[in-house]
C-alpha cells in the first residue's frame, strides 16, 4: 500500500511538472509577442513624433511665408522651395539616423 502511494504521488508530481512546462511554453510565447509589439509600437511613436515634427515645421514655414509682405506668386514660390529645403534636411537627417 505504501509503494502504491508513492507511485501515485511521483505520477502526481510528474502531472504538475508537464503543467509548469507548459505553462511556461505558453509564458515564453506570450511574452515573445509581447516584445514584439512593443517594438513595433516603440517604432510608431518615432514615426509619429517624425510626423508631428515635420508639421510643426510646416507650421512655422506657412505663419513665416504668410508674414512676408512679397507677391502671390513670389511667396507661392518662397514656400515651395522651403517646403523643398526641409524634405531634403529630412532626409539628411534620416539618413544619418541610420
Amino acid at each position: 500500500m505504501a509503494e502504491l502511494s508513492l507511485f501515485e504521488r511521483i505520477s502526481r508530481v510528474q502531472q504538475q511538472l508537464k503543467q509548469l512546462v507548459n505553462k511556461h511554453e505558453a509564458l515564453k510565447l506570450e511574452n515573445k509577442a509581447l516584445v514584439s509589439q512593443n517594438t513595433e509600437l516603440k517604432r510608431q511613436i518615432v514615426d509619429l513624433r517624425a510626423q508631428i515634427t515635420d508639421f510643426q515645421n510646416q507650421d512655422k514655414i506657412t505663419k513665416i511665408v504668410s508674414n512676408t509682405t512679397v507677391e502671390k506668386e513670389e511667396s507661392t514660390e518662397l514656400k515651395h522651395k522651403l517646403n523643398e529645403y526641409i524634405k531634403e534636411i529630412d532626409k539628411c537627417i534620416a539618413h544619418l539616423s541610420e
